[in-house]
């Protein structure tokens, strides 16, 4: 049956795709995520998303996922919006994801495109969605990594499924203007529908181009000045909002290890655990930490780096 509810609308602003905090031996640390939540309200973040790549959905265990969604809606206690990866290799087994999501206590159920799709026709992908827009027992956020997926939706079908009304969020890491473009559009025709810009290095021509946000896999050390940032641009301030993206690009190039991005997880975690936020910066994709980037993390925490990322990381930036 088609899904009937009233939808709740959900703010733009800051999103968070944040990593998840684990114990020494890779499982959730529980103890760890009201550190997350606080971290998040500090640096004004609206919303996060948990169990996407960043956040290691893909390789958690289903226990530590539900453990992970249950702990972070009764922390946020509405403070945030928490929206819930639940990608799978077909609509019924995104559809049974969602059940389970809701009762959890997520709000938006995030859709990526199949990890496998056999007969993938453009027909049979929009097809996949439609299913799951209909029938979810959730309002639906669509993932869109465009290229960097084997099976993403062409852009042919893209406003055909963004004309679905249970569609309300997009995460759009696609890099490619052309689908940029749809995307505006489709804001224009539906202005319920939340389209956040993913590529976080790159954040400025997404929020001129109307867009609402941002969802940022650094969110939860960048977000005062992603913040910042679509103010600059609202405003019509190009120059403050160009400085503001440098500014964001270099500290997360001192976190994820430079241009490389060689420590990425690791290098995000270790932050965490030097902020105080996380335990450990164990994580399931084993990413190094180099003895250069655990020092420019230092660096940036402490403030002896004399680049001010310190009161930024703590959300003490005007």
């Amino acid at each position: 049956m088609e899904a009937s509810m009233s939808k709740p609308s959900f703010p733009g602003g800051v999103w968070s795709a944040t990593p998840t905090p684990l114990t020494a031996d890779r499982r959730l640390d529980p103890d760890s995520v009201p550190r997350l939540v606080a971290q998040h309200l500090k640096l004004g973040v609206a919303g996060v998303m948990l169990g996407g790549t960043c956040g290691e959905g893909p390789w958690l265990r289903a226990e530590d996922r539900a453990a992970l969604t249950k702990a972070t809606v009764a922390t946020a206690q509405g403070r945030l919006r928490v929206a819930l990866q639940v990608t799978d290799n077909s609509a019924g087994r995104v559809l049974a994801n969602i059940e389970q999501a809701a009762g959890w206590g997520a709000e938006i159920a995030v859709v990526d495109a199949p990890w496998f799709f056999l007969n993938g026709t453009p027909e049979r992908k929009l097809a996949h969605y439609r299913e799951i827009a209909r029938q979810s027992a959730l309002p639906v956020g669509f993932y869109d990594r465009g290229k960097h997926s084997p099976n993403a939706l062409p852009e042919s079908h893209l406003a055909e499924l963004l004309a679905e009304p249970n569609i309300v969020m997009v995460k759009d890491s696609s890099q490619t203007d052309p689908r940029r473009d749809i995307y505006a559009a489709a804001m224009k025709a539906r202005p319920d529908l939340v389209v956040l810009d993913g590529d976080e290095f790159n954040c400025v021509s997404y929020i001129r181009a109307g867009y609402s946000g941002l969802l940022l896999g650094g969110g939860i050390f960048n977000g005062a000045i992603a913040n910042q940032l679509i103010a600059a641009v609202r405003a019509g301030n190009l120059a403050e909002a160009e400085r503001l993206q440098a500014r964001m690009n270099d500290l997360m190039l001192r976190v994820y290890g430079g241009p490389k991005i060689e420590c990425w997880l690791t290098g995000l975690k270790e932050l965490l655990v030097q902020l105080g936020i996380f335990s450990t910066n164990v994580n399931t994709l084993d990413y190094p930490l180099t003895d250069s980037c655990r020092a420019q993390i230092r660096a940036a925490v402490d403030g002896s780096d004399g680049l001010g990322y310190r009161a930024d990381l703590r959300g003490e930036t005007p």
